[in-house]
């Protein structure tokens, strides 16, 4: 009796895993299509980027109402209204590269290209090994915190040294946030597919833009 309550646990455990895998990469592809077709609208009518302020409030009070709601289907409300926000502040981004550089949609399209690769092997990775990526979850949230703080340093003094530097380590940071979260959905860390979702499309998103600004700073002409 006891082997039969255990091999019923592991099947539900596993079937339950399997559920939430499905239902964070559907919510994944369809919030990061929104967030593309935002993007393109801001370029579309130009459209100016909001600012660093309007940027941070929107985001943090948009992923405050997400995390609040995740357990509802207001949540799935707020998560689109998160990365369609994101998406707009992200047009306008494309575009300065867009207009900044002779190069410039093919530095966009090596960076997408750089970021689905990064994405899917980290992602495959885990999902193949099965390892347990919960011991970087301290490191991962110090570092974002001290690389977010070196990246307002540098839009403040104008270091293009430290931005560049900022841009490596939140490759490295988001690519170890990619691995900690697919871990944490494997291994039952995560339960909630749209706080997933959101942890997920955070990584892509600043993936991308490091990617792009590296490859400006040493691929761009002008």
């Amino acid at each position: 009796m006891r082997l039969n309550s255990v091999a019923s646990h592991s099947q539900t455990s596993i079937l339950s895993t399997n559920k939430m895998l499905r239902n964070t990469y559907t919510l994944l592809s369809i919030t990061l299509l929104f967030s593309a077709a935002t993007a393109g609208l801001a370029m579309v009518f130009n459209l100016p980027h909001p600012g660093i302020i309007i940027t941070m409030v929107g985001y943090f009070g948009l992923l405050f109402l997400t995390s609040k709601y995740s357990n509802s289907a207001l949540g799935l409300v707020f998560v689109f209204a998160l990365t369609g926000f994101m998406g707009l502040t992200l047009g306008p981004i494309i575009n300065m590269y867009l207009q900044a550089f002779s190069n410039g949609h093919q530095l966009v399209l090596t960076a997408l290209g750089g970021t689905g690769v990064i994405f899917l092997g980290l992602s495959a990775y885990a999902l193949t090994t099965r390892k347990d990526f919960s011991f970087l979850g301290g490191f991962l949230m110090v570092g974002v915190l001290l690389a977010f703080l070196a990246a307002i340093g540098a839009m403040l003094f104008s270091i293009p040294a430290l931005s560049l530097t900022v841009s490596a380590l939140f490759i490295l940071l988001m690519s170890g946030m990619i691995l900690y979260q697919t871990s944490a959905i494997i291994n039952g860390g995560e339960t909630n597919y749209i706080m997933a979702t959101v942890s997920l499309y955070i990584s892509i998103y600043n993936l991308f833009l490091s990617l792009l600004h590296l490859l400006a700073a040493f691929s761009g002409e002008d």
